[in-house]
């Protein structure tokens, strides 16, 4: 008799066309299914859906699913639908709904058709409802997105306070809870207030390999610079958020006058206008969304392949949230904010009039947004801690400045002056007064004072004013100064500051290089490490595969990855499945979704595999593909199986010089090669490291410029090296 394990994969199978689970899941589906209150927390990404999902479809009777945006709910049932073959399994009940939709709802679930039924807190506190998931057997109730419960959390919902008396009013029955985003403040918080202190914690991993982080200085040419980005891209899906709704719509306009598809996303927009705008963005008919941080929460779409902040978020939590939203398929996610310090203090002060301890909470929050964004350290390292998470790896690869350390400079005597300036001050100014007292600007306000007499008056003309924000912003974020929060921005000395006045010890700060400052062309130079999206081995029969998957999600009015995603596709164009049988066995396909979508697909496969002459051995890795792309195809092939180079050039009938070409090309279009074994053949190893270097630290990969420099090698060892960086730190 097969084990409960054993059943569980079945069931994935069945209904998700998966061979395993990712991660814990598996786990937090048996817990759920032995009925024991369960606290999942999983980064964006990792699977947290189907954590609930499997076990309704496995349990007597229906789940509730408490879900906080209307367009997520929708979202979601969708997509459970597009799994089943019954339209039945899944309904929302939210204010979008007419009365007569409402009773269509009621009666699928009293027949028992209904597995899933999602609804909004608000709808939840509704009487009638009340009343009749009394009425109905209830599996268990799953909070998703239960960061919204705490104070601390970044979409604060005082809507969420009010689940627990309401599930218990209805009747007990477990609780998953589940968030994609919560430090331990925020998890116990949570917990508490669900009254579920002792259930079972289930915490992965927060790291997310996939996705490249990198913060850059906003200076004024931030719109050129996320233009160029954009049109750097291609037509990949793309999110920008900007904090406020004024900013979105002229943002939106700006990319819509530079040929960019983009539309905005805010609350203040109406309903439907902002749902047509969203389902323009799943269906792929535009490639970016400007948006507040309204848009997103829970949004399933899989490709979005850069998320751009282009003010930096109110906490953490909340830019880890949005970034995650980035690569959710595992393919390639970058990550960039613009940072300015000044954007910070504006929201600072937008927090004066609410009571002192929301204060206390929001600069706390701001802080750690500053010290991620100056850290020089690893970008990864200080996100995880953040939650709670050790990252052990000395140098990601993924993130800016892994790739391109920042330069920092010992600092301890300016750190030893702003001190002295404050004491002298007695702790009764702000920061700009005291970089005027440091640098001894004699303005009407340090006249009428009469400081311009103090003995600090001056005392750091040696250095200009950025400089002296950066040590005293660094020198906050590293507990030397605090702000009163009662009288706004008055700069404090803390206890660890008063010790470094009596010992100072080493403090080094995080300088912004001048071509950061002043900003020309080069904002593309940072080369990007992680997975790429489309890594299909018949680039032409994906494309029309893509083609394909967007007519049918038009006439079936869903996003097109609900009918098959990106990886699936690439499967496909790899394997070349061309029987029901086969295309069940492609990652992503269930029974389901091969009955409802498989035929077309299947056809369109056995055509392009006839009129190509593809081979199919099932135990080739790397399929033979149309003519054009057969020498890259049997290329990629030789350096899998370890062939020198110059061997294979010979055997192909072409010159070492157009064998690199072609491997190049193979590079360059995002395939990750490994060439390791020939390059230790035929170069010196410190001769290797040193031309790897130069790739590093170059302002470009120019060929003709990488020869000027590296005088003393050889136009094919610069190439090899140089293929060797592109794979390593962009595919």
């Amino acid at each position: 008799m097969p084990d409960r394990n054993d059943k569980l994969t079945v069931a994935l199978k069945k209904h998700f066309g998966f061979d395993k689970f990712k991660g814990n899941q598996e786990a937090i589906i048996q817990n759920l299914l032995d009925e024991k209150d369960t606290f999942v927390l999983m980064p964006t990404g990792g699977g947290k859906s189907l954590c609930y999902q499997l076990p309704a479809l496995l349990m007597g009777g229906t789940a509730v699913i408490i879900s906080p945006l209307i367009a997520l709910m929708k979202n979601q049932v969708d997509a459970m639908r597009n799994f089943s073959e019954e339209d039945g399994v899944a309904h929302f009940i939210n204010s979008s709904l007419n009365k007569a939709a409402i009773e269509q709802v009621k009666g699928d679930i009293l027949s028992g058709k209904t597995k899933l039924l999602y609804v909004a807190p608000e709808s939840l506190t509704k009487e009638e409802n009340i009343d009749f998931l009394r009425q109905i057997k209830i599996s268990f109730y799953a909070i998703d997105e239960a960061h919204c419960i705490s104070e601390w959390g970044h979409d604060f919902r005082p809507e969420y306070r009010r689940i627990r008396p309401i599930v218990t009013e209805i009747g007990k029955h477990p609780i998953i809870a589940l968030t994609a985003t919560a430090t331990p403040k925020v998890q116990l918080d949570i917990q508490k207030n669900l009254g579920m202190v002792e259930a079972d914690v289930f915490k992965a991993s927060f790291n997310r390999e996939n996705l490249f982080y990198e913060v850059r200085s906003k200076t004024n040419n931030v719109d050129k610079d996320i233009i160029k980005y954009i049109k750097s891209q291609g037509h990949k899906s793309g999110i920008i958020y900007c904090l406020s709704r004024k900013k979105v719509e002229e943002f939106a306009e700006i990319l819509q006058t530079n040929n960019i598809n983009a539309l905005p996303y805010h609350a203040g927009l109406d309903a439907n206008t902002r749902s047509a705008n969203q389902d323009a963005f799943l269906m792929e008919q535009v490639d970016v969304i400007v948006a507040t941080i309204a848009f997103g929460m829970g949004i399933d779409k899989p490709d979005v392949r850069y998320v751009i902040h282009y003010d930096m978020p109110k906490s953490l939590e909340g830019y880890y949230q949005e970034t995650g939203r980035a690569g959710r398929d595992g393919g390639e996610g970058k990550c960039i904010a613009f940072y300015s310090f000044k954007d910070l203090q504006k929201l600072e002060k937008f927090m004066q009039g609410k009571p002192v301890a929301e204060q206390e909470i929001g600069k706390q929050l701001l802080l750690e947004t500053a010290a991620y964004a100056e850290t020089a350290l690893c970008r990864k390292k200080v996100l995880l801690h953040y939650f709670g998470e050790e990252y052990k790896v000395r140098n990601c690869g993924n993130c800016d400045n892994c790739v391109n350390p920042k330069k920092q400079v010992e600092a301890k005597d300016l750190l030893l002056t702003a001190l002295e300036a404050v004491v002298a001050l007695k702790e009764k100014f702000k920061t700009d007064y005291v970089i005027n007292i440091l640098r001894g600007k004699e303005t009407s306000e340090i006249e009428t004072y009469e400081h311009q007499d103090l003995e600090v008056f001056g005392s750091g003309d040696d250095a200009d004013e950025d400089t002296w924000n950066a040590v005293i912003r660094q020198a906050i974020i590293a507990g030397y100064f605090d702000k009163d929060i009662e009288n706004y921005g008055l700069l404090k000395i803390t206890k660890k500051g008063k010790d470094f006045l009596k010992k100072p010890v080493s403090f080094k700060i995080t300088t912004a290089d001048e071509e950061d400052l002043e900003d020309d062309d080069n904002i593309d130079d940072v080369v990007v490490k992680g997975g790429g999206g489309g890594s299909a081995v018949d680039p032409v029969l994906f494309s029309i595969m893509k083609d394909l998957r967007k007519k049918m999600a038009k006439n079936n009015n869903v996003p097109p990855y609900v009918i098959f995603q990106d990886p699936s596709l690439e499967a496909m164009a790899t394997i070349y499945p061309i029987t029901m049988e086969e295309l069940q066995n492609i990652p992503g396909v269930g029974a389901g979704k091969a009955k409802r979508y498989g035929a077309e697909f299947l056809q369109i496969i056995k055509k392009h595999v006839e009129e190509n002459e593809i081979e199919r051995p099932e135990d080739l890795r790397v399929r033979t593909v149309a003519n054009k792309s057969k020498l890259k195809v049997a290329i990629v092939q030789a350096i899998d199986r370890k062939v020198a180079l110059d061997d294979l050039a010979e055997s192909k009938g072409i010159d070492f010089a157009e064998l690199l070409n072609e491997v190049e090309a193979i590079v360059y279009s995002g395939t990750k090669i490994n060439i390791d074994y020939f390059l230790h053949e035929v170069i010196d190893e410190d001769h290797l490291d040193d031309i790897f270097q130069y790739f590093q630290e170059a302002e470009s990969d120019d060929l003709e410029e990488a020869i000027n420099e590296l005088g003393e090698y050889s136009e094919d060892e610069i190439r090899l090296v140089r293929i060797k960086f592109i794979s390593d730190m962009a595919n």
